[in-house]
């Protein structure tokens, strides 16, 4: 079995780099990495390049053609998701700056996830931490963050 390796990180430079990165935490919630990586171009293309303005613009018309494409994940909730979740980063955007400066308004590792949690649909403890993680934040060791889940 070949051993599982840190994702790569990088370094937002535009709000559609944090929402794409987010986007694929939602999808990879409760599915296989391989398939979500191996559909990941034809979301991309769907979902326009992450290109936020046109997300907000996307309607429940895109979003029948998109839950009818072959070549992304036709889950109709997490399609969704990824528009509302482009509608709340503008707004947390707006509120505090930045997207960056929003992450790093909370105190903790422990207090972004929460917020994370309460403000984006599909994250879960998992999707946060990867997300915080790719983008560039702060977070626990892996092996210390695995420890501090168990018997939760």
């Amino acid at each position: 079995m070949p051993e599982m390796r840190a994702p790569d990180q990088i370094k937002p430079t535009s709000l559609g780099d944090y929402l794409e990165v987010m986007s694929k935490a939602v999808f990879q919630g409760g599915m296989s990495w391989k398939v979500v990586d191996a559909k990941w171009p034809g979301i991309r293309e769907g979902f326009r390049g992450f290109d936020v303005p046109a997300i907000m613009r996307m309607g429940e018309r895109d979003i029948d053609k998109l839950a009818q494409n072959p070549e992304v994940i036709r889950n109709r909730r997490k399609l969704e998701a990824v528009v509302e979740n482009a509608h709340r980063m503008v707004e947390l955007e707006a509120k505090h700056g930045s997207f960056r400066d929003y992450l790093r308004s909370h105190g903790s590792f422990e207090a972004t996830v929460a917020d994370l949690r309460k403000q984006f649909r599909f994250l879960g403890e998992t999707g946060c931490y990867v997300f915080l993680y790719i983008v560039g934040e702060q977070v626990p060791p892996h092996e210390e963050w695995e420890a501090s889940r168990k018997g939760k």
